[in-house]
């Protein structure tokens, strides 16, 4: 595996060839820091009053990593597939962007619906200049901003957020879908991801292509393939016209058809297929793939 690039949201920041960012444990803030020394080693670091919320945060940033990902089924299986058999084997690193905690995969996304994703980053970082939880950095020199908690965008006004550009349906959705973490209603933890998905699904701007980043970005689950994206219907419309640059635009529902047979790593090989293909990478490379 290698390290994601930095967030252009100023979230995870690079300096030199170490990754910081703060997280926040049930409350407790921690600095984290890892690096790469050699290709098969990942070393992570953590600095936090609470000993047990330090481990977390280590744990949860490993996740969000991949370090323990086992994807040594999907290399063997798909290392001569037509489609990503050449990315595969040259990139077998190659993963998509995990977030340690999964409310800013949801937060994020739909601040990222329907709009150019450079708008979408000057949106989140007005969001973090007003709301966002700063922490020291490691050696104290800086600051590190966290992504507000649910609790914080529970209690804010739909037009505070529509002052940072977002929509006001967006604004209400991502309110709505705070109060709903905040609560425990749902538990973007729980192992069963589809029981809050379907309720997150039932606030209204909440559709697919939001809970497939949740679920791909957020949770680590390598199945999600987020078809509704820009950059899978352009490439697998392409793929349909025998390698059209101008061919129209998939379906969804094609997009899904595509990708079937790849079953539980359709995520993953979505991130083959569009480094291969050249497409833009949309939203799961913007989240950190290298």
């Amino acid at each position: 595996m290698r390290l994601p690039r930095a967030g252009r949201d100023g979230v995870v920041r690079r300096r030199g060839d170490v990754l910081e960012r703060a997280l926040h444990v049930d409350g407790h803030p921690v600095v984290l820091r890892v690096a790469q020394p050699a290709p098969n080693r990942i070393v992570i670091g953590a600095r936090a009053h609470d000993r047990a919320a330090a481990r977390t945060a280590i744990d949860r940033w490993r996740a969000a990593l991949g370090v323990d990902a086992d994807i040594r089924p999907f290399l063997e299986r798909f290392r001569d597939d037509p489609l990503i058999g050449a990315s595969v084997r040259a990139r077998p690193f190659l993963r998509p962007g995990c977030r340690a905690e999964p409310w800013e995969a949801l937060a994020w996304a739909v601040t990222e619906q329907l709009i150019e994703f450079d708008r979408a980053v000057l949106i989140q970082r007005a969001i973090l200049r007003r709301h966002g939880v700063r922490v020291p950095s490691w050696d104290g020199t800086g600051r590190l901003v966290d992504v507000p908690a649910p609790a914080t965008f529970a209690g804010l006004a739909p037009a505070w957020l529509q002052s940072c550009d977002l929509s006001g349906g967006r604004s209400l959705s991502l309110i709505r879908a705070a109060r709903e973490v905040a609560s425990g209603r749902v538990d973007l933890r729980d192992p069963d991801h589809e029981r809050g998905w379907r309720r997150l699904r039932a606030i209204p701007g909440i559709g697919s292509w939001t809970l497939d980043i949740l679920g791909l970005m957020g949770q680590a689950r390598y199945d999600r393939l987020p078809a509704g994206d820009l950059s899978f219907v352009v490439l697998v419309g392409r793929l349909q016209a025998g390698g059209d640059r101008f061919a129209t635009r998939a379906t969804e529902d094609e997009v899904r058809a595509w990708f079937a047979p790849y079953e539980e790593w359709a995520g993953l090989a979505g991130a083959h297929a569009l480094g291969a293909a050249g497409v833009d990478a949309g939203a799961i490379v913007r989240a950190g793939i290298t």
